[in-house]
């Protein structure tokens, strides 16, 4: 529910959300350029709010996707909280401080096999990208709804069960980063980080509400996550699977899902070590993160954070100590997966899709 802070600062977020919507309405009728990319079908993935949607599961459900059927696909990303600039292709010796912890996770993901690029300015990353990388078949943005000069050939937009953005305001009273009236740009939407027994009832009541402000042919799409045995991290003392009890880390917006899956599972929580979204460990924080593990317990976190644990300058402070990442796969609700894989197929010429 909004606070007394919430409706103070909501002449704030009016003036915000006019400054939003002259821009988009700049682009909209053409006075803004914004550049299409015919070669290749250019898929993004975004939100309205500010964080925590679920984006990184979502391209890594894409991209998987996308590999399935015989498309070559590329990740293009800002990279954010990497400490380089301008056009950068992820290799092997990059860390989480170069490329940033999402896009370091997604290039160890794939294995290296689907290039994952960064850049600021995405209209010269794609071109940067079909230059380097010609056998091409799709690009797939992470976190660019907001980034309107590329025209992309399908926008998919995320919003939380918990949080959606119809329930929320723009900043600084609330979260968004533009208007709900954004919603209009999106040819699928999809509701993220649901009960994968969510009603029929209840999907019906959302998607009434978010219809509000979205194109009336848009699917709306309702998805969830399952979770996946621990994995140890490379270069810590991993080794024996977790017992009952652990000691959480999390540097990611939104923990509350994985901690109500390590409550369910059995996993008893001594200590949550939390930071903020895409926070930089440093040896204190590993120093005292090891005070609180006592004899038997392991070190639970997720697979972002455990990019930025695997710096060469933590080395030393992670090898004594066993920490392992939960895995997540999104799952969608009911026939979710066959319409979303109905709508992408309509973007690749029949030849090329397997």
């Amino acid at each position: 529910m909004p606070n007394l802070l919430s409706y103070l600062l909501l002449p704030l977020s009016w003036l915000y959300a006019a400054v939003m919507a002259g821009r988009n309405w700049l682009y909209e009728q053409g006075w803004k350029p914004q550049t299409a990319f015919p070669e290749v079908p250019v898929l993004n993935v975004g939100n309205l709010r500010v964080g925590g949607t679920g984006k990184t599961p979502h391209v890594t459900w894409l991209v998987q996707w996308l590999r399935q059927q015989g498309q070559r696909p590329a990740l293009l990303s800002r990279g954010y909280g990497r400490r380089t600039r301008g056009y950068r292709l992820t290799s092997p010796t990059d860390t989480a401080a170069t490329v940033g912890d999402e896009p370091l996770q997604q290039f160890q993901q794939f294995a290296g096999q689907v290039p994952v690029a960064l850049c600021e300015d995405r209209v010269a990353g794609i071109r940067q990208l079909l230059q380097e990388v010609p056998d091409l078949t799709a690009v797939v943005l992470d976190d660019a709804y907001q980034h309107r000069r590329v025209q992309p050939a399908c926008n998919i937009l995320l919003t939380e069960q918990q949080r959606p953005f119809y329930q929320d305001w723009v900043l600084p009273a609330g979260r968004l980063r533009e208007s709900r009236r954004g919603a209009r740009r999106a040819d699928v939407i999809i509701v993220t980080k649901c009960p994968l027994q969510l009603p029929a009832a209840e999907q019906q009541q959302i998607t009434r509400r978010i219809r509000r402000y979205a194109r009336p042919d848009v699917p709306v799409l309702f998805s969830g996550y399952a979770y996946g045995a621990p994995v140890a991290v490379p270069g810590t003392a991993a080794s024996v699977q977790p017992g009952p009890e652990v000691v959480l880390l999390t540097g990611i917006a939104q923990p509350g899902p994985l901690v109500e899956y390590l409550a369910e599972a059995g996993y008893r929580i001594r200590h949550h070590a939390r930071f903020a979204d895409h926070h930089a460990f440093s040896p204190a924080d590993l120093q005292a993160l090891a005070a609180q593990l006592q004899p038997g317990q392991c070190v639970l976190t997720t697979q972002k954070d455990a990019a930025r644990l695997m710096e060469p300058h933590l080395a030393a402070s992670v090898r004594n100590l066993p920490v392992f990442y939960i895995p997540i796969e999104v799952r969608f609700l009911a026939d979710g997966a066959a319409r979303l894989a109905e709508q992408l197929t309509a973007y690749f010429p029949p030849h090329v899709v397997v």
